[in-house]
């Protein structure tokens, strides 16, 4: 039955202000439940293509690192999404945006609604859980082919869970101290960050550098067998080239739902100009990024060398970089802006790439020079280029605009790009003094690190039951033997009852049978002498 049938059959024909009055209620009803759905159907869709993105964050690991541990960063990426689930349903959303209240001042972290015990809007959950499960991909990379899964799922929950939770309530939260909407914004302004180059991106990148570190390097990265540095640092892959531009496209693609999406609503005009800005400036700051990385790196590369080369991982990490640089302040700042972000990212990433292994931090996939230094070159940017007419279109105040403004409008004020310092050394500084100790903490009981010759033979064999592909051609034949040798003592050890808990598969000499009979050599002929095969070769 349509609305003015019940409508008439409620009031009748006969008393018209009624029917009239009934016709307009229901007609506003129908629209406010209209826009409602299309708001949710908008976040639910976004809140999809930034999960997209845990896609792309596996192809470009397992691309970039060696082929003995493609199922084991692969398997990785899969627990980001299911530990990270677990620790935003369970403790993540309620510290991050539970007790939201706009009547209240600042807070450090929300304080209700574990578990989803609250009502709480599941459209703005999903989006919020694809955000941590995001960031927490970020750390993959990075200490990829060197950590036990122990510490990588208690990291992944742990971060979504309380680290990265206290970052979003910081800025935007209705309760967060750097929050733009908070009832009393810091300096009144607050900070500038639509999509999250600081709380997502810098965040990420700070857990992976500390990560890193704690960590140490792979096996020869900067090291020889005796301790001594490398001239160079050991080139560790990528294995597959294709797996990482796949992985590229897969995050550009994402971003489209991380940036846009990031207006929350799309149900009117200006909200739909808005993230139609944000589609063009991701686009813009991508591109720029990709260009300024690679032919910033062929121009120094032939300086050095005479010779033109381009290298695709300049262009990749320099478009993921202009990514990172542009999040922050997509809906403040015009198109040529953006471009000009983007080309800065570029160099922010090469520069940033050539510091870290200067002080030999190792870092499997760049995420580091991508998400950390990214991230707060997108935050100061953001300082810089916001203007007035789009901080009020994006709804932020226009008190205090992009320094570059102020000048322009003959003023020195630099509220708006001290804030972005501040939100920058907040970030930096909580999530360091926050996962430094945990990190520690996992070290201390030997959760962290695997064993040395796991490490040489790969994880794919060492733990997930053979390799990703037919041909391993990046494990040491005699390290797999020497693993296996070791594997057979610990499974015959258990068979005869003595505990083999916790042992490690250490460097042993393969014990001797009941007849003194030495080990057989597989690489050799078993039906000859040494000597004579060796005639014969």
């Amino acid at each position: 039955m349509s609305l003015f049938e019940t409508c008439l059959t409620t009031h009748g024909a006969e008393d018209t202000t009624e029917l009239l009055r009934c016709v307009s209620d229901g007609t506003e009803a129908a629209r406010d439940s209209l826009i409602s759905g299309v708001d949710t159907f908008y976040l639910i869709y976004a809140g999809a293509l930034v999960f997209f993105m845990q896609v792309g964050f596996a192809m470009l690991c397992a691309g970039s690192i060696r082929e003995k541990n493609v199922k084991n960063v692969l398997l990785w990426n899969l627990l980001d999404s299911a530990g990270g689930a677990f620790g935003f349903w369970s403790f993540g959303y309620a510290f991050a945006y539970g007790g939201d209240d706009s009547t209240k001042g600042p807070t450090f972290i929300g304080n209700s609604g574990f578990f989803l015990s609250n009502d709480v809007d599941l459209e703005f959950w999903f989006f919020q859980f694809a955000f941590a499960c995001a960031l927490s991909s970020i750390v993959a990379g990075t200490i990829a082919e060197r950590c036990k899964m122990t510490a990588y799922l208690c990291y992944s929950i742990f971060l979504c869970g309380f680290v990265y939770p206290v970052c979003a309530h910081s800025f935007w939260s209705q309760n967060g101290f750097l929050s733009a909407f908070a009832k009393d914004p810091l300096w009144g302004t607050g900070a500038v960050d639509l999509a999250g180059s600081g709380p997502v991106h810098m965040c990420g990148g700070v857990a992976a550098l500390v990560m890193a570190l704690v960590l140490g390097p792979r096996k020869g990265r900067f090291y020889d067998s005796d301790g001594l540095p490398l001239e160079e640092p050991q080139a560790m892959g990528p294995h597959n080239v294709t797996l990482q531009f796949l992985g590229t496209f897969g995050l550009w693609f994402g971003w489209y739902g991380f940036n846009p999406g990031s207006t929350l609503k799309i149900s009117t005009a200006s909200l739909g100009d808005v993230a139609s800005l944000v589609a063009v400036n991701t686009t813009l700051g991508a591109a720029a990024g990709a260009l300024s990385g690679l032919f910033t790196s062929t121009i120094i590369d032939e300086r050095k060398t005479g010779v033109y080369q381009w290298d695709t991982t300049a262009a990749m990490n320099g478009c993921l970089t202009g990514l990172v640089g542009i999040t922050a302040g997509c809906a403040t700042v015009e198109p040529w802006a953006a471009f000009v972000i983007g080309i800065v990212a570029g160099w922010t990433y090469l520069g940033a790439s050539a510091l870290i292994l200067r002080f030999k931090i190792d870092d499997a996939v760049d995420a580091i020079p991508v998400h950390l230094f990214g991230g707060a070159w997108g935050v100061i940017a953001a300082g810089l280029f916001s203007n007035e007419r789009r901080l009020a279109t994006a709804e932020y105040s226009t008190d205090n605009l992009g320094w570059f403004y102020e000048w322009g409008r003959g003023s020195g004020n630099f509220r708006l790009m001290g804030i972005q310092l501040v939100a920058i050394l907040f970030v930096f500084g909580w999530t360091t003094c926050i996962f430094t100790p945990f990190c520690f903490a996992l070290k201390f009981m030997n959760w962290l690190r695997i064993d040395p010759l796991e490490e040489e033979v790969g994880m794919d064999i060492s733990r997930h039951k053979g390799p990703a592909y037919e041909s391993e051609g990046s494990a040491n034949a005699e390290a797999i033997m020497e693993f296996s040798a070791s594997r057979r003592n610990l499974m015959d050890n258990s068979n005869s009852g003595r505990s083999s808990k916790g042992k490690s598969f250490k460097r042993d000499k393969p014990e001797e049978d009941s007849d003194n009979q030495k080990p057989v050599d597989e690489t050799k002929p078993n039906d000859q002498p040494v000597e004579a095969a060796e005639d014969k070769a």
